[in-house]
């Protein structure tokens, strides 16, 4: 009997948390397996199988929200491989390292406190060593490249426009002799944006997984950021502040810093020529010399071109970094006025936090958001008026500039999302809407379905397909969250737990070895019998 089957586990009429699994025979595999970042609103399904079976990961880009749990799939078992463009990989290096320190810190602080407190301590949602060993089962892929994964398994990465390194991924997959075409759009990029080059359009597929992030609204004409950002910063540093700008180390930070090298060569803020911007994030250092490896790969035609003149598009007088602790701290004890770029974009972890907690407070100073703010998020209330917040223990009073700079974003807007859809030559089987608000994914598969005449929905997690007749198998959660819990999957980090998980990968190491000769199975049969000879007490 033909099986072949998806089901949708994570940005399922949300934003973030991308993970879908697909099984045909007896092949398992997801594409992306990210980390939910701001508020939760349905339970989340997981993993239906133990991940110690899964075979293979695909991962759109590097973005936490799309690659964020890949150590805890390792620390629950995982040993196979992941797939990925090389620049993603580069990327996913770092910040899956840095996510893991984020991890660790954040639970020793918690439980610094839980001690003093009398209270039960909390274990990471997993570590550096579960980071570091997932990092070793990346493979490198290509644009455009044929990738023969397994028998009755291909994939194909082309240009997102989304992310240095970030893809939409073709994906064959042929059972019995049944074969059927599923295109993961990932973020679909913003156009016209600096540095990398535009979304590549597709043309068929049976099936379509289509994120919607702005799948309700379009976005406004775009300035010249360049003068924008000029005009913000002459109005902080006319008043002596400071400008803070929340902003994710790969990518955005990158976009800044083309956007003040302009502001720079072009003179656009004569007032103050040789105003200093600092990088306060090693991960955004680190991100850079990434960009800076990857011209040919993903740079557009202007950025290599300023390249090949012997321009850096990134680099300028004036451009600091700080990666060490001690220089973080210094930068708030320098009185001169000044551009402090720091993570995260939305305000929920990292070293922005401590710069909004000395700025926040001052009236001279501003707040510069230039990306999407996840409800849920310090981004996000900051944006919408919150008057105090909580940083570190203390309150602090919310009397700073808050500006939001309209149509910087990493993401295609409905109109560009459409012409992406609309692009395929045939209706597809279904196209499902996933990646967005609820009422955002709702509104925009509707609109798919009337305006663009394809069979549209957006999916609960949960809920699952046969690919093979398009007709759904079973239902998922229509539960909602109570409340967010950070870290419903928890690392298993005890000595009986990590025995647990080498226990089941056993089972599933012999469950692949069926049809294997006689031979080798009686020699692995007594391998595991003298093992167990050994520990049996």
């Amino acid at each position: 009997m033909v099986f072949m089957k998806i089901e949708f586990l994570g940005a399922d009429r949300e934003v973030t948390g991308s993970c879908h699994y697909v099984a045909f025979g007896e092949t398992h595999f997801l594409v992306d397996c990210g980390m939910e970042q701001g508020a939760d609103l349905y339970v989340n399904q997981e993993i239906p199988v133990n991940p110690a079976t899964i075979d293979y990961v695909f991962v759109t880009h590097a973005h936490i929200d799309h690659s964020g749990l890949l150590p805890l799939l390792y620390n629950h078992g995982f040993r196979g491989k992941i797939f990925a463009t090389t620049a993603t990989c580069e990327l996913c290096n770092i910040m899956l390292k840095d996510s893991a320190h984020i991890q660790e810190f954040e639970a020793e602080w918690k439980n610094r406190k839980a001690r003093r407190a009398g209270r039960p301590e909390v274990t990471p949602m997993y570590n550096m060593e579960d980071a570091q060993g997932v990092l070793e089962h990346f493979v490198p892929c290509t644009y455009h490249e044929t990738v023969q994964i397994c028998e009755g398994l291909t994939i194909r990465f082309v240009d997102a426009g989304h992310l240095l390194g970030s893809s939409s991924i073709e994906i064959w997959v042929t059972e019995d002799g049944e074969t059927r075409k599923l295109v993961f759009s990932g973020d679909i990029g913003n156009y016209n944006r600096p540095l990398i080059r535009d979304p590549e359009y597709l043309e068929e597929a049976d099936y379509v997984i289509m994120e919607s992030t702005y799948g309700n609204r379009n976005h406004n004409t775009p300035p010249d950021y360049a003068a924008e950002l000029a005009k913000v910063m002459n109005s902080t540093f006319t008043k002596g502040g400071n400008l803070v700008i929340p902003a994710f180390s790969v990518g955005r930070t990158q976009e800044m810093l083309y956007y003040m090298r302009r502001i720079k060569t072009e003179g656009l803020l004569p007032e103050y020529p040789g105003f200093e911007v600092y990088i306060d994030s090693p991960l955004a250092v680190e991100a850079t010399n990434i960009f800076h490896k990857s011209v040919e790969e993903c740079f557009d035609e202007e950025a290599r071109q300023l390249v090949q003149s012997g321009i850096n598009p990134i680099q300028f007088p004036g451009l600091k970094v700080a990666v060490s602790s001690e220089e973080s701290k210094m930068i708030n004890f320098n009185q001169k006025s000044k551009v402090i770029i720091s993570a995260s974009g939305m305000c929920e972890a990292g070293r922005i936090r401590h710069h909004l907690k000395h700025n926040l407070w001052r009236t001279d100073s501003t707040i510069l958001f230039v990306g999407y703010q996840v409800p849920g998020t310090l981004g996000y209330s900051l944006l919408n008026g919150v008057k105090k917040v909580k940083l570190f223990g203390e309150e602090i009073e919310v009397r700073a500039s808050i500006v939001n700079l309209p149509g910087i974003s990493g993401h295609a807007d409905r109109d560009h999302l459409t012409a992406w859809i609309a692009n395929f030559k045939k209706p597809p089987k279904k196209v499902f809407i996933v990646h967005g608000e609820e009422t955002t994914a709702v509104e925009f598969a509707e609109h798919v379905r009337n305006d663009v005449g394809f069979d549209a929905l957006a999916p609960y997690s949960g809920d699952a397909y046969d690919l093979l007749t398009g007709e759904q198998i079973a239902q998922g959660s229509r539960q909602l969250v109570e409340k967010k819990t950070q870290g419903v999957y928890r690392a298993k980090s005890g000595a009986f737990d990590r025995l647990m998980i080498a226990g089941e990968r056993l089972i599933a190491v012999i469950k692949k070895c069926q049809g294997m000769a006689n031979k080798d199975l009686g020699k692995f049969a007594d391998q595991i019998n003298s093992l167990c000879d050994k520990w049996d007490r």
